[in-house]
């Protein structure tokens, strides 16, 4: 069996830290032998708090380590001492983290920006000692109160990658080979399907203030929306993009159509959420340099009625065209650069 290494959806319990209780005391020194009240308040709970950090890439250690505890706060103490308060626990999660209630489903929130922060599970209150409770009348109170309890809750963490753009075609469309001839990142690149198994993503650097993310989830396959392939699990990761390229294989090399394939992506992503049908696109037509991608571009171009980026990722092909209609599209204010 193959260890796990990504992991980009997790259920997990959060326990806040309880409040510490108040507590009754008097006041006892030598020559004071009834000396009024003097009980500390409880410390509160330690809250459990999400962090995205950059420098995470999954939700792995949660996995693994899916309990997540928080400090109780200290009881209080006479001489008018207070209980400290717990220690907040702060679990480090990816970038692009949607947080839900595991049982209902509810949204509870996300945090997106590296050094986002959010409270998933608030400690409780400490008590009060009895020195709150002194009045003119009642002078020697012995009342106090407990602390409060710190939330408990059963979440599902979910990570969307954060991107600009993002990738999508067949397996073995040539998404990975284009990553790395846009980006620095160096993605798994190989001749046979699904070599992309979990979400991978780039930094296309244009300049010293010019740059986006592009990510490349692992191909998609007819019935993706049902889970068909490992289409279902990694649809997610492209809902934040704001621009699509659709990486066709122009050649047909796998033995199937090129227009059946851009229909049927199309279809896949309407079908998963309707609003990725609406996002502005492009069509990259890959794998120019195999002799049977220029009579099928023509069919293609007279079916779908758009014309193509053509390219070859593998020879480098057509990036540099790429990398241009992209910085006009992300940048449109900015004077051209030379790319």
């Amino acid at each position: 069996m193959k260890p796990v290494t990504f992991v980009d959806q997790v259920r997990i319990q959060v326990f806040a830290g309880n409040g510490g209780n108040g507590v009754a005391s008097f006041r006892r020194e030598k020559f004071i032998p009834y000396g009024g009240p003097d009980g500390g308040d409880g410390g509160d709970g330690g809250s459990v708090f999400l962090r995205a950090s950059k420098d995470v890439a999954s939700l792995l250690d949660l996995h693994f380590a899916p309990i997540v505890r928080a400090e109780h706060g200290e009881k209080g103490r006479g001489q008018q001492q207070y209980g400290r308060r717990g220690r907040d626990k702060i679990v480090p999660v990816p970038t692009g983290t949607e947080v839900r209630d595991a049982e209902t489903g509810e949204f509870i929130g996300e945090v997106l920006a590296d050094g986002d922060r959010m409270n998933i599970a608030p400690g409780g209150k400490g008590g009060l000692g009895n020195l709150h409770f002194q009045t003119s009348t009642h002078q020697a109170p012995r009342e106090f109160t407990e602390g409060t309890p710190g939330a408990v809750r059963t979440l599902r963490l979910t990570m969307k990658t954060v991107a600009d753009v993002g990738l999508v075609g067949y397996p073995n469309a040539g998404k990975s080979t284009l990553l790395a001839e846009l980006s620095s990142a160096r993605p798994k690149v190989a001749a046979y399907p699904f070599t992309t198994l979990h979400p991978q993503v780039g930094t296309v650097v244009f300049d010293d203030t010019h740059s986006i993310r592009v990510a490349d989830v692992p191909g998609l396959l007819k019935d993706a929306h049902k889970g068909v392939g490992l289409g279902h699990d990694f649809l997610r990761h492209i809902e934040r993009t704001r621009f699509l390229l659709f990486v066709i294989d122009m050649a047909g090399s796998e033995g199937r159509s090129p227009v059946e394939d851009f229909r049927t992506l199309r279809e896949e992503l309407r079908l998963y959420n309707p609003d990725l049908a609406k996002r502005p696109y492009e069509i990259l037509a890959n794998k120019m340099d195999e002799p049977a991608a220029k009579e099928n571009l023509k069919v293609f171009r007279r079916e779908i009625r758009r014309k193509p980026l053509e390219l070859c990722a593998v020879l480098g092909e057509g990036v540099p065209a790429l990398k241009t209609r992209l910085f006009k599209w992300f940048f449109p204010e900015d004077p051209l650069l030379e790319i």
